[in-house]
């Protein structure tokens, strides 16, 4: 899932972009109202998490601005006002929910994952199968045929992404795009790296099958057995 972050507090910001990459997301952070609107409108994100009191224009103005021209990414407002009528202005102003300062990045996540479920009109999963691969999106645990398989915060992302996406290819761009923050590089090669370690992890000698396959000159692809 990508996420923007606009917050000009660095330590808020680092507390909320590192919080959340730790959960599988790829962030991309605007440290003011101008540069965050622009970003908004240039990708497609899944959520977005917005402070009100920022530098050049103001994070309702933002949001206000994003729903004019259309933009229906979810955002979820951050303020240090808790009174109702801040909390009014911001909902009627576009936001999708408002949390207040300080708080526990734990309810963050939380309100974050609630808006990308209900951006997308269905009930989203807590669980993903894929043969006799499964994930727990809350516990984030993953098992091979009843085998625990332990996984570092982005082979936990591009294995869900794989999942998601179960017998449909799964391009590097998309990859990219999804587990980290910034755009195709034809000549990386961190997705092979990263790619790598995730067989080596999903689809051991002893598991008897693969799923993971290549399709050359376009990515991978998950094959259920």
């Amino acid at each position: 899932m990508r996420t923007l972050v606009v917050e000009d507090d660095p330590k808020i910001a680092s507390f909320i972009v590192n919080g959340l990459k730790q959960n599988g997301f790829a962030v991309d952070h605007a440290s003011d109202g101008e540069e965050g609107m622009s970003m908004a409108s240039l990708v497609e994100y899944d959520a977005a998490v917005l402070d009100i009191m920022l530098p050049g224009r103001d994070g309702l103005s933002v949001v206000k601005r994003m729903r004019e021209e259309k933009i229906r990414t979810p955002v979820l407002l951050l303020s240090a006002l808790a009174s109702v009528d801040d909390r009014v202005k911001g909902l009627q102003a576009g936001g999708d929910d408002y949390l207040t300062k300080p708080f526990a990045f734990a309810e963050l996540l939380a309100r974050v994952q609630a808006l990308i479920r209900r951006a997308s009109n269905v009930t989203e999963p807590t669980k993903l199968t894929a043969g006799d691969l499964t994930m727990d999106l809350l516990t984030r645990e993953v098992h091979r045929a009843g085998r625990a398989v332990e996984l570092q915060a982005r082979e936990f992302a591009l294995l869900e992404l794989l999942m998601r996406n179960a017998r449909r290819p799964v391009t590097k761009t998309m990859i990219l795009e999804h587990v980290w923050d910034y755009s195709f590089d034809p000549q990386t090669n961190v997705v092979d790296v990263l790619m790598h370690r995730l067989r080596a992890k999903v689809d051991p000698a002893e598991a008897g099958s693969r799923l993971i396959h290549t399709i050359r000159g376009v990515g991978y692809v998950l094959k259920p057995v």
